[in-house]
């Protein structure tokens, strides 16, 4: 599955930019990839820990704008169509898991 975030932020005032800041900072730090400017996303294994990435994005949205989540599975994922420019290679994009003993 995977879990979209989209958010448009007012950054008028300084306060607000520093919402915006720790808000992105948030959704870095805790794996989300962007796809676009103020999009994006992160792989989750199941339902239950796509629950868990809302809860906590929830939890660390800010007061003023428009923030939206979006969950689809990785079929229809695989179904998004590029009009224009191409797939980002440049991160691990891969539920599959390595365990070396």
């Amino acid at each position: 599955m995977r879990v979209f975030v989209m958010f448009d932020l007012p950054t008028e005032y300084s306060d607000q930019r520093k919402e915006y800041r720790q808000f992105r900072k948030y959704l870095i730090k805790n794996g989300f990839i962007m796809l676009q400017q103020s999009v994006y996303c992160k792989l989750a294994v199941n339902s239950i820990s796509s629950n868990l990435i809302i809860d906590n994005v929830k939890k660390n949205c800010p007061t003023e704008g428009l923030v939206q989540i979006l969950t689809v599975t990785e079929k229809q994922f695989a179904k998004m169509e590029y009009l224009v420019g191409e797939m980002q290679k440049e991160y691990v994009d891969s539920d599959e898991r390595f365990i070396e003993l």
